[in-house]
C-alpha cells in the first residue's frame, strides 16, 4: 500500500460519535420503514384477493384494510421519530 492509501485507511477507520449516531439513524430508519411497507402491500394484496372472491363485502374489506393501513404507517412514523431521537440526542 502506498503511505495515501494507508493514510486513507486510517481515517476510514476513526469513526467519531457522530459518524456513529448518523450510521445508527440511517439503519433505523430504513429498517422502521421497510418492514412497513412489506406489511401494506400484503394487506393490501390478502383484501384485494378477498374483494375479488366476495364483491358484495368490498365496503367493509376497503375500511378494515384503510384501518391496517393506518396503524401499520403509524409504526413507521414511530421508526422515523426514533431515528431522529437517535440521530439528535
Amino acid at each position: 500500500m502506498t503511505p495515501e492509501q494507508m493514510e486513507l485507511a486510517l481515517q476510514v477507520s476513526q469513526l467519531d460519535a457522530e459518524s456513529m449516531k448518523n450510521l445508527a439513524m440511517a439503519i433505523a430508519a430504513a429498517v422502521g420503514v421497510f418492514a412497513p411497507a412489506i406489511g401494506i402491500g400484503l394487506l393490501v394484496s390478502k383484501a384485494l384477493e378477498a374483494i375479488g372472491r366476495n364483491p358484495e363485502a368490498s365496503a367493509k374489506i376497503q375500511s378494515t384494510m384503510i384501518l391496517g393501513i393506518v396503524f401499520v404507517e403509524a409504526l413507521a412514523i414511530f421508526a422515523i421519530v426514533v431515528a431522529f431521537i437517535i440521530k439528535f440526542a
